[in-house]
């Protein structure tokens, strides 16, 4: 069963974000949360099928505000887009928080230009208080680090460019 100040830490770093949506299991227990765009709920729902779900208030987040260069974003991505075709993209493997080192007093685990192995520590994704260290699964050099440290990130979003050797 999630407390609820897990659930309201996770509506808040959510409210901080563009994710629209995130879906947890834990111990049996699903939580879903997604911002509203319409109405929106909250539900919390046991696994256990005799149990009946629970809906929580409404989720009220801040509007997002646009950003005024997403036509030069657009134009920008496709000219990267033929770039990063030959380059790997680490990915992150949940939601949660990225950071680059395993402290804040702490070296970057990578820079651009580092070199990394298959098993090389490229970065931690933090989630529900837990420190989740990501490889990076491919041996070449880092081109890129699309995120920045602290950052709430999705799944599957590109965290690093590495040029395969």
């Amino acid at each position: 069963m999630f407390k609820l100040n897990e659930i309201k830490e996770l509506i808040e770093l959510l409210d901080k974000t563009s994710v629209h949506e995130l879906e947890i299991e834990n111990e049996g227990t699903r939580l879903c949360i997604r911002k509203p765009g319409k109405s929106e709920l909250v539900h919390v729902q046991p696994m256990i099928a005799s149990s009946a779900p629970q809906t929580l208030a409404p989720l009220q987040a801040a509007p997002v505000a646009a950003d005024n260069n997403q036509a030069d974003a657009a134009g920008q991505s496709a000219e990267n887009a033929a770039a990063d075709a030959n380059l790997h993209k680490i990915v992150s493997p949940m939601v949660g928080i990225f950071y680059r080192a395993s402290s804040p007093d702490a070296n970057p685990y990578v820079n651009v230009g580092d070199k990394v192995g298959m098993k090389t520590t490229v970065c931690i994704i933090e989630a529900m208080k837990l420190m989740n260290e990501l490889e990076a699964e491919v041996k070449g050099e880092i081109v890129d680090i699309l995120v920045e440290n602290g950052q709430l990130v999705e799944y599957g979003q590109p965290l690093f460019l590495v040029k395969p050797e």
